[in-house]
């Protein structure tokens, strides 16, 4: 039997079987969060964290108009809930304008919505290191932050911190807006 597997013809087919499992084997597992886990209600405490008030401090940048044609888009799928083709949306808008801070907290939202909780937080962090440290696009980002680590394990070595931690700098980002005389 074991001849049979040694004749050339089979061992060519025993070499593509063996590189198929090893391939297999380097091939990463899509990052699908917990079973359970609820992630239109995470988006949506995260969207109802970054609700401003009318005596916060709120700056908001001009927009390109390009970009915000695919976040419209975006927008519209994820209604649809076709995910994958939201997160594409704004994937192509970053592709123009990589370092803006509501495209990359919106990318992050639709990362968590795919369940992709390691993309998400990434895509929080990147908006805290672009944006403003204050108002509510900031609680949105740790509001992320914070949705992605109440899937993971409380542990004393949670890296980055716990979910207290996170939601306290959440509540960092609320300033008053100055004065008005």
């Amino acid at each position: 039997m074991i001849r049979w597997f040694t004749t050339p013809r089979w061992s060519g087919v025993a070499a593509g079987v063996a590189l198929a499992i090893l391939l297999a084997g380097c091939a990463t597992a899509p990052d699908i969060g917990l079973p359970g886990f609820d992630a239109a209600a995470a988006v949506a405490e995260i969207r109802a964290a970054g609700g401003a008030n009318a005596s916060e401090l709120d700056v908001q940048p001009l927009r390109d108009p390009q970009v915000e044609d695919l976040r419209e888009d975006a927008e519209r799928l994820e209604r649809e809930r076709k995910y994958p083709e939201a997160a594409a949306a704004l994937d192509q808008a970053l592709q123009l304008n990589p370092s803006d801070p509501a495209l990359l907290q919106d990318r992050a939202e639709a990362a968590l919505l795919q369940q992709r909780l390691d993309d998400a937080e990434r895509f929080a962090r990147q908006g805290l290191e672009q944006g403003s440290k204050v108002g509510p696009l900031c609680r949105r980002h740790w509001e992320t932050i914070a949705q992605v680590r109440l899937t993971r394990p409380a542990s004393a070595d949670t890296p980055g911190g716990s979910v207290a931690d996170a939601r306290r700098e959440r509540d960092a980002c609320t300033v008053a807006a100055p004065p008005r005389y």
